[in-house]
């Protein structure tokens, strides 16, 4: 049942994470310059440049605090101390952990997974960092992980103790300390550490000032023409991935781990699909999944033939990037086999919301150079109607529905990753604009949730920046959540972390329905969908663009979950895919916004021997619309395209 409207948790909070209890600091309530200060004291107290220990915190953490939450390799405050007791140290199943979707979501291929147990690796040293820096500045653990003051000491402590190992001198100079940045990332490759470290560099060259999470006001004043040091970095000895045939720009970490195409028993194979692409199909969608999991672990499922594929891996706390399938082949990872067969999957280490975990500056940003350059090699246009969450993939029948992932979830932060991918989500059209994008505040939206704490899944999580608003049934905030018949058939709609059934996502477009005082309705599965926008904190812009409503004469129009061709389009050879709509209909006066115009196809690929695959393509056209929180489409027969 849906829990009725929950209070707010205390700036105290507790809660539990992998058995540890982590407090919310106090330092939410300090001065807005507090931050500031505390870097400019610890970098006196170790004699550490300010502008390097503000530049390596930046691409930790951005200086925010996070609530005194773990990141998701276990690191902690604005200096990403990292403590492997706070890792999920279970043994990992499957890379996911939610639900039972099939990754390859095609009916005329099921694939039954296997249960694949893959035990934790050695804790690296590289997550034991808070525990060498309650050694060098005699704090406790407990304060390293809650308060940012210490933690940023314990890391300025850090980066004194790597110069002093390297050989180098305490200088002054910024450029001197390059060897030591590089060995802050944790990496074992040297190219993962080098790259760390430039970006590093980038930002203390160009400067960059920010309010935090917290409301602390912290600024890195620009250190132009800086020659780094290198001779640092090669004393560090790391090893240098294999990079041969990987597809990534040359300014990320980038190494070739591939995911294998192997026959198997019972005309069996796996664990991804040959294809040719985009010279056989175009290429619409990149799909940002997390993990539920280690990247280690990850990387070991991926090598196993009898499992599934995803074409890269993002490691949590440098960025490095690992691909496993070529881009030009089909991976099984989204779910529906329509999106496969159109996308490149990108997974990235950690939780949707184990513990409510965050993802680190550097992974952000390593991923989204990643997604730019795919991007620009394949057309594929950077907005939220092509790059998509996990948890925007919609169900192929209506039987799929209930089981489809929700990952990335809500603590992504898709406005900060599109100001990364050099187009920043900002509204259009005016106050006139009849529809409008999802855009709060990342930091300041701290919607309610349940379910962080996978030992007590009903204990509220602790409040913190969220990408996601809830959708009501009223303009109030006692209203009960709108519904969705496809995940909750007889039930309503929850506050669980997982459960995006009545949620609306950042960058995400809808169609306004109604406005009242302070509050915004959208069309949203069938039924207006009222969420909270005050103009003095709004939580969405208006976003003038396309949008489809049903045909003169129709009463409702049926919703797909993918856009396969009609029946005359198919050759002997393949058998007929059934255009079977969703349990979604949208009525006439209804409104939903536009994101792509696809003509039906279908790619057959049921075979290990690729030049039995076949390439479908049909007459019939679909429009690609933001009905729910996932995506679907209709026929552009069954619509009328107007401006909105």
């Amino acid at each position: 049942m849906q829990r009725s409207t929950p209070l707010r948790m205390t700036v105290a909070a507790v809660m539990a994470v992998g058995g540890l209890a982590f407090i919310q600091p106090a330092s939410a309530q300090a001065a807005p310059d507090d931050r500031q200060a505390a870097f400019t004291t610890a970098a006196k107290t170790y004699e550490v440049p300010e502008s390097v220990l503000l530049g390596v915190s930046y691409l930790e953490s951005r200086w925010n605090a996070n609530a005194g939450l773990p990141s998701n390799s276990a690191g902690f405050g604005p200096m990403h101390l990292t403590d492997a007791a706070a890792l999920n140290t279970a043994p990992a199943t499957d890379h996911h952990g939610q639900g039972e979707e099939d990754p390859r979501g095609d009916d005329s291929r099921p694939l039954t997974l296997r249960e694949h147990l893959v035990a934790p690796a050695a804790i690296p040293t590289s997550l034991r960092t808070l525990e060498k820096a309650a050694e060098l500045t005699g704090a406790s653990r407990e304060e390293l992980r809650g308060d940012p003051a210490v933690n940023i000491r314990g890391g300025a402590a850090l980066l004194a103790d790597y110069q002093k190992q390297l050989g180098a001198p305490l200088s002054a100079d910024p450029a001197e300390w390059y060897g030591a940045v590089a060995r802050y990332s944790g990496a074992d490759e040297a190219e993962a550490a080098k790259f760390f470290a430039d970006e590093v560099y980038a930002t203390i060259e160009a400067g960059v000032e920010r309010v935090t999470d917290d409301g602390q006001k912290v600024g890195l004043k620009a250190v132009p023409g800086l020659k780094k040091v290198e001779k640092w970095l090669e004393k560090l000895k790391l090893r240098w991935p294999h990079r041969d045939g990987v597809e990534c720009p040359l300014t990320i970490s980038c190494e070739w781990v591939p995911a294998p195409y192997q026959a198997l028993p019972d005309d069996d194979y796996g664990n991804h699909d040959l294809s040719d692409r985009p010279r056989n199909q175009k290429v619409d969608y990149i799909v940002i999944h997390d993990m539920e999991g280690y990247f280690d672990p990850s990387l070991r499922l991926v090598q196993d033939p009898t499992y599934v594929s995803w074409h890269y891996s993002v490691r949590s706390n440098d960025g490095h990037i690992a691909q496993h399938v070529k881009t030009k082949d089909v991976a099984w990872q989204a779910g529906n086999w329509y999106v496969n067969a159109k996308s490149i999957g990108i997974e990235h280490e950690g939780f949707l919301g184990e513990g409510a975990a965050w993802y680190t500056e550097a992974m952000y940003r390593t991923s989204a150079k990643l997604v730019r350059y795919l991007a620009l090699r394949y057309g594929v246009p950077l907005d939220r109607a092509h790059i998509i969450g996990h948890d925007n993939v919609p169900g192929t029948l209506p039987t799929t529905v209930k089981q489809m992932h929700e990952d990335p979830g809500p603590f992504w932060d898709w406005a900060h990753y599109f100001d990364l991918l050099g187009r920043p989500l900002h509204g259009s059209g005016g106050p006139k604009a009849e529809s409008v994008m999802i855009l709060p505040d990342f930091d300041k939206n701290q919607p309610y949730y349940y379910g962080c704490d996978r030992k007590n899944p009903s204990a509220d999580c602790v409040p913190q920046g969220s990408s996601s608003v809830w959708l009501r049934t009223e303009p109030r905030e006692d209203a009960p959540l709108v519904k969705d018949i496809g995940k909750h058939p007889t039930g309503d709609s929850l506050y669980s972390v997982f459960d995006h059934s009545a949620r609306a996502n950042t960058g995400q477009r809808y169609a306004l329905a109604d406005r009242q005082g302070d509050w915004t309705a959208i069309w949203y599965l069938g039924q207006k969908a009222w969420f909270h926008n005050p103009a003095a904190q709004p939580t969405a812009v208006p976003s003038r663009g396309l949008v489809v409503t049903p045909k003169p004469g129709l009463a409702s129009v049926p919703v797909y979950g993918r856009a396969y061709p009609e029946a005359e389009a198919y050759p002997a050879s393949v058998p007929y895919q059934t255009i079977t709509p969703l349990q979604y209909t949208f009525a006439a006066g209804q409104r939903y916004t536009l994101g792509l115009a696809a003509q039906g196809e279908f790619y057959r690929a049921v075979t290990f021997d690729a030049s039995q695959h076949v390439m479908v393509r049909g007459k019939l056209k679909y429009y690609q619309i933001q009905f729910g929180h996932r995506v679907m489409f209709v026929k552009a027969d069954d619509v009328v395209v107007s401006v909105a």
